[in-house]
């Protein structure tokens, strides 16, 4: 059974998800301050956190900081949950590596569908080894190769670090500043900008065919691979 942490400072929204929740089969903790939910990180284990951006202690970004600054909890996917709904707030939190970004008031069931969605990301997908599939799409990392329907796709060793940048952080949005950093070479960003990323995008999926849909545009922040 899978754990979800729960963090809102209003009770009657954390029981409300937590009771959606738990119909959903989960296991569910919860917890009202920042501090509370650091602590319930690292003593709890969850394998997703459901966070309010308005705590009363420490800023929910704070405290999202503070989770991917620890090796031992850096890994655990988040979806926000809040009033908040800028579009500062949006970027920021995918920046931060948000799951997804949920406005209030929202609907308890489709809530629970996006925890269950985003779980079933941080899965692994069928692999074995360095070999990681994802439906038409199969990426041999070690062998530097791609195949989509079972036929070799050429890439170039840029395209193959973009395309397996994204397939490693599956689920996760990358930001344009993120995927230029890892992938560019250092000397090869020189006159290279972020837009830089979009064209390589375009022709990644052109390349990719039948398995185009993997690679998701979020508007405003960057790209997502979606497995």
């Amino acid at each position: 059974m899978a754990k979800v942490l729960v963090v809102d400072d209003e009770p009657e929204i954390a029981e409300l998800i937590a009771r959606q929740l738990r119909q959903a089969g989960l296991e569910v903790i919860v917890c009202g301050t920042g501090k509370d939910a650091l602590e319930c990180v690292r003593t709890g284990h969850p394998q997703l956190i459901v966070l309010d951006l308005g705590l009363p202690d420490l800023d929910g970004f704070e405290v999202c900081r503070r989770i991917r600054r620890d090796p031992a909890t850096g890994h655990i996917p988040f979806i926000i949950v809040t009033g908040r709904t800028s579009e500062m707030d949006r970027v920021l939190g995918f920046e931060l590596g948000a799951d997804d970004f949920v406005a209030k008031p929202f609907s308890p069931r489709e809530l629970a569908l996006r925890v269950r969605r985003s779980l079933d990301r941080h899965h692994p997908p069928a692999a074995s080894g360095d070999l990681l599939v994802f439906g038409e799409l199969a990426i041999d990392v070690p062998g530097h190769r791609a195949a989509v329907l079972g036929t070799d796709i050429d890439l170039t060793a840029t395209e193959f670090r973009l395309l397996t940048a994204l397939a490693q952080r599956r689920g996760r949005v990358q930001t344009r500043e993120h995927l230029l950093a890892e992938v560019w070479h250092h000397g090869e960003t020189d006159g290279v900008d972020a837009r830089t990323v979009d064209t390589h995008v375009r022709r990644l999926r052109d390349k990719l065919g039948a398995a185009s849909n993997l690679v998701e545009t979020v508007r405003g922040v960057g790209y997502r691979f979606e497995a």
